[in-house]
């Protein structure tokens, strides 16, 4: 084999490069690849056609177009009679620019030279995604391996099956109309939202319904009030439409209101009530009403979060904030990804009747809502009885997952570790969601622990870290739900060893 084929045939043989391209455009990207990496340089002759195809296994006419979309875009260039060479991709462009002008810069120099807005420094310094992939205890990750995919796609078969042209378009009307009747119907009953169809509407994400949210009912600067600790995801949002965030301090009860933050007036209150994210905590029916009361004589709206309503492992799911709500003040939302996959990117907005024309509306002109026939797949699952069936096989795995977890954290650190450090190592009990939190002496630097845990593999997150003040509480955040129960056994162990050696 020729030198060049060889080259080009490592790089085809790679499993990640380019896998679903076409043959004829995985060899020219190869070979463009090769010549701005310089392994083939300006004047380097390729390989004929005809030996080129022999050495790769592949047809000549592949070769040649290939060759041709190369020579098209002036990486190579053709002597007759001579062959294929590579072009001295340099000179070209210093003749493209031409006598007198600025001399190029590199990409990377130019790069630095194009900084991102502040907003967009600020906004991208988290890095959230990095940080939350799947790994053994990673908080707020479901099991989706337990997804029913076969059953899934007899259901998107029997929606194509009927190719509907309808369904491939955006979607005029805040969403798949059997699916916000279906969606209906499921708050109606299991979480008591007051709701007619009309109010329903689905969007891609939490995210995209608290920023359409943030969008329609806040001007720049106004103020949203939020928990703290608060979900990162709602303040990320909150901060990229400018809003000035007012941190309220959460305890058992739920969002705390003090005088001094009765003093101010929000436009947005977020608060997640059924199961308060990170904490756990339980907003009191006093606290409710409270807020409801507030959200009135300040003229504000309240975005009710209940991401996770679904997983209540003793007695019956809560009910809503927004079933208490008379005055129409709460904007309701919930989401399918927890439940199903999180890529299936559905979730559903509860808007009072008066919002009901302005969201439809931008939600079309801003977002253009689409995946109608995942949508429609999704009505027939829910309609059908597989929704209610596949949630009460997650819960009772997931409540089995948390009390072995509860249990194996409990006997590894036990009473004694607490009495060393003068004050006690707690672990939520509250039997609902898909994490729980091991709350640590105040002294304890929650983030050092998190880094020594993911040394081990684990992913844990601090407490701490979701503070917009400074932080009451420190402690970690474990997830249990994408954890088998020998995965929980093993992991748990090490983790409470973590704890032993970082509290120390």
């Amino acid at each position: 084999m020729l030198p060049t084929s060889d080259l080009l045939a490592h790089t085809l043989a790679q499993t990640d490069f380019h896998p679903r391209l076409p043959q004829q455009r995985r060899l020219y990207e190869a070979a463009k690849a090769a010549i701005h990496r310089q392994q083939l340089g300006a004047g380097s002759k390729l390989p004929s056609s005809r030996d080129l195809a022999r050495d790769l296994g592949v047809s000549r006419n592949t070769v040649i177009a290939a060759f041709e979309q190369l020579a098209a875009e002036g990486y190579v260039h053709s002597s007759l009679g001579s062959g294929t060479y590579v072009s001295d991709l340099q000179a070209h462009n210093a003749s493209m620019r031409g006598v007198g002008s600025a001399p190029h810069k590199p990409a990377a120099t130019a790069a630095r030279n194009m900084p991102l807005s502040r907003r967009g420094t600020a906004l991208t310094s988290f890095a959230a995604g990095p940080r939350f992939e799947i790994q053994p205890f990673a908080p707020g990750d479901a099991d989706f391996s337990s997804f029913p995919f076969k059953l899934w796609q007899r259901l998107q078969n029997r929606v194509w099956r009927e190719a509907r042209a309808d369904l491939l378009d955006y979607g005029q009307s805040g969403g798949y109309l059997p699916l916000r009747q279906a969606i209906t119907e499921y708050l109606r009953i299991s979480r008591s939202v007051k709701v007619q169809v009309e109010q329903v509407m689905i969007t891609s994400g939490t995210q995209q319904s608290l920023d359409l949210c943030a969008q329609l009912l806040a001007d720049v600067g106004d103020t949203a009030w939020v928990e703290d600790p608060c979900y990162w995801g709602a303040r990320r949002v909150f901060e990229a439409r400018e809003l000035a965030l007012h941190p309220i301090t959460v305890d058992s009860d739920g969002m705390a209101l003090e005088e001094a933050d009765l003093a101010t007036t929000p436009r947005l209150i977020y608060v997640t009530p059924s199961h308060q994210y990170p904490t756990g905590a339980v907003m009191s029916l006093t606290r409710r009403r409270e807020l409801l009361d507030v959200a009135v004589r300040k003229d504000a709206w309240i975005l009710e979060d209940d991401y996770d309503s679904e997983f209540r492992y003793t007695g019956r799911p809560l009910a809503a904030l927004q079933g208490l709500d008379n005055d129409d003040r709460v904007l309701y939302m919930g989401t399918f990804s927890k439940i199903l996959y999180p890529g299936i990117k559905i979730v559903y907005l509860v808007v009072p009747p008066a919002l009901i024309n302005g969201f439809k509306s931008a939600l079309y002109d801003l977002q253009r809502p689409g995946q109608l026939m995942v949508q429609a797949a999704l009505a027939d699952f829910i309609a059908l009885g597989h929704f209610t069936t596949h949630i009460r096989k997650i819960r009772q795995t997931y409540g089995a997952r948390r009390e072995l977890l509860r249990r194996t954290l409990v006997n590894q650190l036990g009473a004694q570790l607490g009495a060393q450090l003068g004050q006690p190592v707690t672990i939520s009990s509250e039997e609902s969601g898909l994490h729980l939190v091991v709350e640590l002496p105040d002294r304890v630097d929650d983030v050092a622990l998190e880094k020594l845990a993911a040394e081990s593999g684990i992913q844990v997150k601090a407490l701490s870290t979701y503070y917009l003040a400074p932080p009451v509480r420190r402690g970690l955040l474990v997830g249990y739900a994408y954890c088998t129960p020998e995965k929980i056994a093993y992991y748990g162990r090490l983790l409470a060893a973590v704890i032993q050696s970082g509290v120390r």
